[in-house]
Parts: C-alpha cells; sequence; structure tokens
C-alpha cells in the first residue's frame, strides 16, 4: 500500500467489548490499508464477541471490519470511493467485487448485518448511510452510539457534540 493511502486515513480506531464494557483503541493508519492487516489488528484485542475496526478516509468514506474468530466481516460505506481511494479499491477486492465504473451510484458494498447482534441492524445502517448530511465520521459516530459506545467514540476522534 502506497504512502498516499495511509496518508489518506483520517482516522482507524479498535472496538470491542471486554467484560461487557466497550472499549476503543486508536489503531495506526498502516493498519487499515487492507482487510487482512486490519483483520490481524482487531485479533489481538480481547473482546468478548471480537472486535470491530471502524476507519474512516479522507472525509469521503468509510469502512467497518468486524473480526469473530477466525471470521472477518466487511462493509464498505460507498462503492464509488473505489475509484479514486486505493483503500477502498482494495475493500472492493476482499470482497470479490468487480471494479468500479465512474457512473455507479454512490452504495455501501459487503456485509450490511455486521453488527446485528451488537444493536445497529442493516436497516439501521442503511438509514445512517443514507444521511447526505453527515461526514464518515459523523456516519460512524451514529454507529458507535447505536452500538453502546458514542461518546468514547466522539472523544476520541475528537467530535463534538453539536
Amino acid at each position: 500500500m502506497t504512502a498516499t493511502a495511509i496518508e489518506s486515513v483520517d482516522f482507524a480506531l479498535a472496538a470491542y467489548r471486554e467484560e461487557g464494557v466497550w472499549q476503543v483503541a486508536e489503531l495506526s493508519p498502516d493498519h487499515a490499508t487492507d482487510v487482512e492487516t486490519l483483520a490481524a489488528a482487531l485479533r489481538r484485542f480481547p473482546g468478548d464477541g471480537g472486535a470491530v475496526g471502524l476507519v474512516a478516509v479522507e472525509e469521503d468514506f468509510f469502512v467497518v471490519v468486524r473480526v469473530t474468530g477466525p471470521r472477518t466481516r466487511v462493509m464498505l460505506s460507498d462503492i464509488t470511493a473505489a475509484t479514486e481511494w486505493e483503500v477502498a479499491a482494495v475493500v472492493l477486492e476482499h470482497l470479490g467485487l468487480p471494479p468500479v465504473e465512474d457512473e455507479d451510484d454512490p452504495e455501501p458494498a459487503g456485509d450490511l448485518e455486521l453488527l446485528s447482534d451488537l444493536g445497529v441492524d442493516a436497516m439501521d445502517l442503511a438509514a445512517i448511510l443514507d444521511d447526505d448530511e453527515l461526514y464518515p465520521d459523523e456516519m460512524l459516530s451514529e454507529i458507535a452510539r447505536g452500538l453502546g459506545f458514542g461518546d468514547l467514540f466522539d472523544d476520541t476522534v475528537g467530535l463534538t457534540s453539536a
């Protein structure tokens, strides 16, 4: 992965529950450049039910990766990001999806159910993704809120409440 791809990462976080309490840890941007590297980093955390990786890129899109044991589940917020961002293209490739055409409509790709058992189902996720007023970090904040660690997420990434 190129230095430009690493520099484009706004933030990369790991979220996991330990003894029922959410914990958030910052990851280095180079952990967020491909799914396998991010999944390996997430597996280091002792979470009950695995760990969730949240990666925002250039205020343009985000990636959510969840690892539970050997299983890795992935969701990309906008497939059209793959036309501009190497990170998004790598995620699409991991998902086994064809290259994106410029005229494709923005839509999510991957497993929209990856957080359902934690409190954010596919319908909730789709509603957040459909909100054109939100930036990726704000969307991830809404997701974190739905999972139960919104304030912790906001404090970690420096978001202030409106």
